[in-house]
């Protein structure tokens, strides 16, 4: 516990803390959407797509990455879920599954061919299993977060009805003139938003985990859909917390920490239920 006390009187583990746990906030809330859609994997496919634009930035030289990813995975995410009137789901899993692989492919490609140090396998890994960045923001970064955070929890609570008739039955939601163009836009920017924003905290291989794995877990524990999202909030932000501070005091890689941590929410909360019956 001393210990604990001592990390936690340094500015930068505060500043980690908040971020990471208002990420995992944000990513909570809209997995539950997700899963209930059945797009669990969007959290993959897009954040492969950011890696691919990260690694164009980098041959290009760009200052920064962060807006030609953001840019690149907006356009990608409202492409992918504004599907037309009857909703082709084959085509929305297959050019899934080919932005995927093709971003992930040349995005390392890229990469190899334009390294931006000597250490490429450092670098590639760091990128899709996250690093240590998160223990390094800056006071202008954690408002930043703290601001997405404020954003996306405003637009989750002014499109609640809609979002919940979408989870369960688009046809109904789209006939009963709820599915605007404007809302699956804006919910596609949320979406892609957080899911570059998450990469910094768990990497892009794992994003989806923060997406999915609060979801999940609240199912087992509640039946309805309020509950549900409540409860996938709170799972989610303990998750993120608790594996930042096992991650800081036992030295471990922050990102598969929070997802291990998660996991093992997952499963008491399933021994729970099944206990409970």
């Amino acid at each position: 516990m001393d210990t604990l006390l001592g990390y936690l009187a340094f500015p930068f583990v505060q500043r980690a803390l908040v971020a990471g746990t208002l990420i995992a906030l944000c990513a909570s809330l809209l997995g539950v959407p997700l899963v209930l859609r059945r797009l669990s994997f969007i959290g993959d496919g897009l954040s492969h797509v950011a890696f691919g634009a990260m690694a164009v930035a980098g041959a290009l030289s760009f200052a920064g990455n962060l807006p030609l990813s953001l840019a690149a995975t907006i356009l990608v995410a409202i492409l992918l879920l504004r599907r037309g009137p009857g909703g082709d789901r084959v085509r929305g899993d297959a050019a899934l599954a080919m932005l995927s692989a093709g971003a992930m492919a040349l995005g390392y490609l890229l990469m190899a061919v334009f390294p931006s140090s000597s250490n490429l396998s450092g670098d590639v890994c760091s990128t899709l299993f996250g690093s240590a960045s998160i223990l390094t923001l800056t006071p202008g970064e954690t408002r930043t977060c703290a601001a997405l955070a404020l954003a996306v929890v405003a637009c989750h609570l002014f499109a609640y009805h809609r979002t919940f008739e979408t989870a369960f039955d688009e046809e109904y939601a789209r006939a009963s003139g709820h599915r605007s163009a404007l809302a699956d836009t804006l919910s596609a920017a949320v979406i892609a938003v957080v899911i570059v924003v998450s990469m910094r905290l768990v990497g892009a291989l794992l994003v989806s985990a923060l997406l999915v794995f609060p979801a999940v877990t609240a199912m087992r524990l509640c039946k309805s859909y309020r509950a549900v999202t409540l409860a996938a909030a709170l799972l989610g932000t303990l998750g993120a917390l608790a594996g930042l501070l096992a991650a800081i005091l036992a030295g471990t890689p922050v990102g598969p920490t929070i997802v291990a941590v998660n996991l093992l929410l997952f499963a008491a909360c399933s021994l729970a239920a099944r206990l409970r019956g």
